[in-house]
C-alpha cells in the first residue's frame, strides 16, 4: 500500500467525520520557510562550480553562505549525551549565539544554565521529557514539563509513549502528549518525539495523528539514542501526514549540510544535531550522532 493511501485511510478511520479537516496550529514565527529549490542548489561543491568559471563561483558561493545561514536558523544545536560537563554546555550556547541556531536542547538539569546565557538572544532553550525511553508516567512527565518551563525553556521535545504506540493504546497515546502540551502552555513549543525507527509506517501515521489531535506543534524522528535516526522516507511520511499546519523536526545522525538539505527537502522545517557547527560550515567535526 502507498504512503498517500496508508495516510487516508488511517485518517478516515481515526477522524470518522472530521477527515479531510485538517488540525491546523501555528508553528512559532521565527522558524524559517527555506526555498527547497535553493537550498539544492546551494549544495553544490565549489569544486563543481569552479569548472563554471569565476563570476559563477563568486555569485554561487555567496548563495551556498547564505543558505548555510539559513539552515542554521532552524537547528536545534544538541548536547544531550549524560556525561556533558558544564563548560561543554557554556561552549553550546556561545556557538548558538554565534551561528543563531534556533536553539540549545539539553538535558533538563542544564536549562537555567542555559537560560541565564542566552535570555538576551534570540537562541531559544529547549529541553527533552521523559527521554530517552518515554516510559514514564504522564504524571511524571508533566512535571518534569512544569519544572523545565519554570526553568526557563521555551521548547519541550517530549517522547511518545511508546509502549502504548506498541498496545495500539491510541487514547493513551493522545492523552499523554496532551497533559504535556497543557502542561507547557501556548507560549511553549512542544515537540513529539515518535522514535520512528522502532515504529511501522502505520504507528508512524496514527501516532503522528496522535499529536495532531493533541495540539502539539511539532512531531520529530528520534532521540538518537535508539537504533536509528531520521530518514528522508520518514520525514516525507510525516509531512504527508502533519500538513503543513504542524513542524516536522528531523533529528538522528544529521551530521553534514548535505545531510540537513536531504532532511528540508523531505519536508523537515527544524534539525536537531550535535553537529550543528559542522553543519553551517564552520567546522569539520562530525558531532556524536545525535
Amino acid at each position: 500500500m502507498s504512503s498517500e493511501h496508508l495516510v487516508d485511510r488511517i485518517v478516515k478511520e481515526m477522524l470518522g467525520e472530521q477527515a479531510g479537516r485538517a488540525v491546523t496550529h501555528t508553528v512559532a514565527d521565527h522558524i524559517p520557510v527555506v526555498d527547497p529549490p535553493a537550498i539544492k542548489a546551494a549544495s553544490y561543491s565549489p569544486d563543481r562550480v569552479l569548472a563554471c568559471g569565476a563570476d559563477r563561483v563568486s555569485c554561487t558561493l555567496g548563495l551556498i553562505e547564505s543558505v548555510r545561514g539559513e539552515v542554521g536558523r532552524m537547528i536545534d544545536h544538541t548536547l544531550l549525551k549524560p556525561n556533558a560537563t558544564r563548560s561543554e554546555v557554556e561552549r553550546l550556547c556561545r556557538e548558538a549565539r554565534e551561528y543563531k541556531f534556533a536553539s540549545v536542547c539539553v538535558n533538563p538539569y542544564r536549562v537555567s544554565l542555559c537560560h541565564s546565557m542566552l535570555e538576551s538572544s534570540q537562541v531559544k532553550v529547549c529541553t527533552v521529557i521523559g527521554f530517552p525511553l518515554g516510559a514514564n508516567s504522564t504524571r511524571i512527565k508533566v512535571a518534569e514539563t512544569r519544572q523545565a518551563v519554570r526553568d526557563g525553556a521555551g521548547e519541550v521535545d517530549m517522547v511518545i509513549n511508546l509502549g502504548a504506540v506498541k498496545d495500539g493504546d491510541w487514547r493513551l497515546v493522545e492523552q499523554d502528549i496532551a497533559e504535556v502540551v497543557e502542561a507547557a502552555g501556548r507560549r511553549v513549543v512542544t515537540k513529539v518525539i515518535l522514535e520512528t525507527c522502532l515504529l511501522s509506517d502505520e504507528e508512524i501515521v496514527r501516532a503522528c495523528l496522535c499529536a495532531q489531535r493533541a495540539r502539539a506543534n511539532f512531531v520529530k524522528t528520534s532521540t538518537g539514542f535508539s537504533t536509528g535516526g531520521a530518514t528522508a522516507e520518514h520525514v516525507r511520511l510525516m509531512r504527508r501526514v502533519v500538513g503543513a499546519g504542524m513542524g516536522v523536526k528531523a533529528s538522528g545522525g544529521v551530521r553534514s549540510f548535505g545531510d540537513a538539505v536531504e532532511m528540508i527537502e523531505s519536508g523537515a522545517n527544524r534539525i536537531g544535531a550535535s553537529a550543528s557547527v559542522a553543519i553551517v560550515g564552520g567546522s569539520s567535526q562530525a558531532g556524536d550522532g545525535y
